[in-house]
């Protein structure tokens, strides 16, 4: 059986983005479409301090409706999707991470209903982000126009195959081109030891991170031959390097470390600032597709 792609609901406007985006992906990769909220059922009368929000059937009337009226949604947009619905009990952020671990692919809004409103990130998309065991997509907003492309950066590890394997797909299932984006602000060692120039020539050193790139990229070219690639070498912060390319793209991908709980600052300003829906594709993850 195909794995589904988990959607968190919570009946914000980010979060009903979330259910388009997600609906839309479904249809492209023929997958199943499972539409979650997480509520804290409490039932008991019990004196606790702060007292949980009592759970009864007004509450759980108005989560089945919340999730109806986003699988209405979902179906308008992919009418032969398979989808179901669930409610999921605890904190959202580590509800949707334990439903994830069946899954394909995670989407959620980028801010819910909760939290405060000055933040540009909602904490339960930064957390799923950080914690969840599949890819997670973050939508903020959709790109409506065709003459898009798919934008993913490049550090030149080895551990980024997973993460190019999963741009490189997106880019052949949506039939879009494939930015690789290689961000650097100053020389970087390539073996314990090296040691960094004072002095450099940029032309130089752009040329070698040019190199880098194309290496990293050959055997990709060959395994996706339809797949038009943009090789992007700029001299820049990689947060504001993803961000400049998130104005002209419908999907940005990144990688975050896998074996820690905290994104590393490149993804966090991407995260705060994308003009596009971003995939954050941790190194740890298998290769689902």
């Amino acid at each position: 059986m195909t794995e589904p792609i988990v959607v968190g609901v919570d009946g914000s406007t980010s979060s009903l983005q979330a259910v388009t985006w997600a609906a839309q992906e479904a249809a492209l990769r023929k997958a199943p479409l499972r539409l979650v909220h997480a509520a804290l059922r409490w039932a008991y009368d019990v004196p606790l301090v702060p007292q949980p929000a009592h759970w009864g059937p007004t509450e759980e009337a108005a989560c089945k409706k919340l999730l109806h009226q986003a699988a209405e949604q979902a179906r308008s947009d992919a009418p032969t999707l398979t989808i179901t619905t669930e409610i999921l009990d605890g904190n959202a952020a580590e509800a949707i991470a334990t439903a994830a671990e069946t899954a394909q692919l995670i989407v959620v809004g980028h801010r819910g209903l909760g939290g405060f409103t000055e933040l540009l990130l909602g904490s339960v998309s930064h957390d799923l982000a950080a914690r969840s065991p599949c890819p997670t997509v973050i939508v903020n907003r959709l790109r409506t126009t065709q003459d898009t492309e798919i934008a993913v950066g490049v550090t030149g590890r080895t551990d980024q195959d997973p993460l190019l394997e999963f741009a490189f797909n997106e880019a052949a299932l949506r039939r879009r081109p494939l930015r690789a984006v290689h961000a650097w602000t100053h020389p970087t060692t390539r073996a314990p030891g090296d040691m960094q120039p004072l002095v450099y020539d940029i032309e130089d050193i752009g040329n070698e991170e040019a190199r880098l790139l194309a290496e990293s990229l050959g055997g990709w070219r060959e395994r996706f031959p339809d797949v038009t690639l943009i090789e992007h070498v700029v001299h820049k912060h990689p947060g504001k390097a993803l961000i400049d390319a998130s104005e002209t793209a419908e999907l940005v991908v990144v990688g975050a470390p896998g074996r820690t709980m905290f994104l590393a600052s490149t993804v966090r300003t991407l995260l705060h600032h994308a003009q596009a829906p971003v995939a954050v594709h941790r190194t740890s993850h298998a290769r689902r597709n």
